[in-house]
């Protein structure tokens, strides 16, 4: 179109009165095109002419600009929706893996994943998809074009792009590196900043602001010097790859002016003229493809992270046709067990049996491979050596889902969400009524408590259960597990925390819990399980005592001192 326009102002356009039959071919179009700016010009003059041209030249641009908001339009849910399955797969991944996994990685630096790097990935990767689809296509387009205005200058172009397309690669695996670096250095940061509000309460205690402080300043000023050299050599594509398109440029001009001269060339001043303002509308692709080439680079190394966890194998699954287990009928047993965790063994040559109904107690020092005992049993860890039997079925052959679902867990520290009252009671049974959340609440002594709150069984109990107390807190754990209604309870130093009157109200809940229950009870304070029916004592991983409390008394051993040490404290 632009073409024409200047052969009509310089007067040099070529007059075509007989076009060939229109169809799928260029020199066609064009001809024909030629043919009615020819009528044009003869029966209405010029500038009718140049009127018919400007309105094409506009209705087009419509349609272009209308078609690229639609496209961008109906490309905004797939690229908010690829992001939004990233996410909720890595989420599930994240509770899909077992414990060992988080103790190998810092909180923050998972939080980092989840968020930060996913927020890169959605503004470096999935705001290129536009760019990665239309500019290739409309360099090609542009490009044919050229060849068929002039093949030789085409050419000659076509040799230049490859040079500036290694130049750019080069600058764009160095921005991959520093991205990697930066993201790594903000998953540090996340997990300072968890750590410092967790212990905020020990910060204060012991003026430990100053030092805190020092400690942060220092991760942040390392992030933010990494920053710096990553957005320097982002900004640097763009006038990077201008100024390269700008020196194709000025050689095309060159080369292009000679063939205009030499009369030879086959290359006449409009068409030129043409081709260079055609060859123009190539260098805003070129570099925005440019520019979608660096920010994938940058944003492949969140892509990384977040697939470094999406392919990471959980060790704990089940096996290929697991057994369904719904009850317990018989017994528990712990045969020849032994675990060790990186390197160090916890439990050597562990055997015990637990009868259903019966209540076994375990005591001994921090270390001794307690709690170790209970979560190999959830399997929350695989065992090394050994096995652990639920009715004779080894728990590695039974569907996970249906070996937790017959446990419920107390552990020394509450775990609750930042829910309501009723949905933390209810997370054991999510198809609970309200009466059995309360009935649960008052076997273990909660009901006049939360009914003394806000808004009851509504209230929502903050960040980790911090508007309640941790007798309070507690008893809203043992209200779930009493609505869960395990075959098998594990206690985990349950009262161990709390002050005595909490302790009192929450060891007759723990009561009404286990009564009649095959009961699990890892205990500090030993008054709390002289009615176990075997008591099992540890000792750097090794069972060194066993039997009722009475008859450990009597052994006048590791219990008795126990015992003693507890009764003078």
């Amino acid at each position: 179109m632009v073409i024409p326009f200047l052969g009509i102002l310089f007067e040099t356009q070529e007059k075509v009165y007989n076009p060939p039959p229109l169809s799928f071919d260029a020199t066609t179009i064009k001809d024909n095109f030629y043919a009615i700016i020819s009528s044009i010009v003869d029966e209405k003059g010029k500038v009718e002419a140049l009127l018919f041209i400007c309105i094409l030249v506009l209705v087009t641009f419509f349609f272009r600009n209308l078609f690229r908001y639609l496209s961008l339009y109906f490309l905004t849910p797939i690229r908010n929706g690829v992001v939004h399955d990233l996410r909720m797969d890595l989420h599930k991944k994240v509770i899909s893996l077992p414990l060992p996994f988080f103790t190998e990685k810092r909180k923050g630096d998972i939080t980092a994943r989840m968020t930060s790097d996913l927020v890169e990935i959605e503004w470096s990767i999935m705001s290129s998809l536009e760019m990665i689809f239309k500019d290739p296509l409309n360099i090609i387009v542009y490009l044919a074009t050229l060849i068929f205005i002039s093949p030789e200058l085409t050419t000659f172009v076509i040799l230049l792009l490859p040079v500036t397309g290694i130049i750019i690669g080069v600058i764009g695996r160095s921005l991959k590196k520093s991205s990697d670096r930066g993201q790594n250095k903000m998953g540090d940061l996340l997990s300072i900043i968890d750590e410092n509000i967790s212990g905020l309460r020990i910060i204060k205690g012991f003026n430990a602001e100053s030092h805190i402080n020092k400690n942060f300043e220092k991760e942040s000023t390392d992030y933010k010097s990494i920053m710096t050299k990553l957005l320097r050599k982002k900004d640097l594509s763009s006038p990077m790859s201008e100024f390269l398109s700008t020196i194709v440029m000025v050689i095309v001009m060159w080369f292009g002016g000679q063939l205009v001269l030499n009369t030879d060339g086959g290359l006449n001043a409009q068409e030129f003229i043409g081709y260079i303002l055609i060859f123009s509308q190539i260098i805003p692709p070129a570099k925005s493809l440019t520019t979608s080439y660096y920010l994938i680079q940058k944003g492949s190394a969140s892509a990384q992270r977040v697939y470094e966890i999406l392919d990471t194998e959980n060790e704990i699954v089940d096996i290929e046709n697991p057994k369904q287990i719904k009850l317990l009928n018989n017994q528990i047993e712990f045969n020849n067990l032994t675990f060790s965790y990186e390197k160090q063994e916890v439990l050597k040559d562990i055997n015990f049996s637990i009868g259903k109904g019966k209540m076994i107690a375990l005591v001994g020092q921090s270390g001794s491979g307690k709690s170790t005992l209970a979560d190999l049993l959830a399997r929350f860890y695989d065992i090394n050596q050994g096995e652990i039997l639920i009715d004779n079925n080894n728990i590695k052959e039974i569907a996970l889902t249906d070996l937790r679902a017959l446990m419920g867990i107390v552990s020394q520290e509450s775990i609750l969400f930042n829910d309501t009252i009723f949905n933390n009671i209810r997370l054991g049974n999510t198809n609970a009524s309200e009466q059995e959340v309360m009935g649960a609440a008052k076997i273990a002594n909660a009901h006049d408590f939360i009914l003394e709150t806000e808004n009851g069984y509504q209230t929502n109990i903050g960040d980790r259960g911090n508007k309640l107390s941790g007798g309070q807190k507690q008893r809203l754990s043992i209200a779930r597990a009493i609505l869960k209604n395990p075959e098998i309870l594990i206690l985990d130093e349950a009262t161990s925390s709390l002050d005595t009157e909490s302790e009192r109200l929450v060891q007759d809940a723990l009561d009404k819990l286990m009564h009649s229950r095959t009961s699990l009870v890892i205990a500090h304070r030993l008054s709390t399980i002289q009615n176990a029916d075997e008591i099992l004592v540890l000792d750097k991983g090794c069972i060194i005592e066993r039997g009722t409390h009475q008859e450990l008394i009597a052994q006048n051993g590791h219990y008795k001192k126990l015992s003693d040490l507890q009764s003078f404290a």
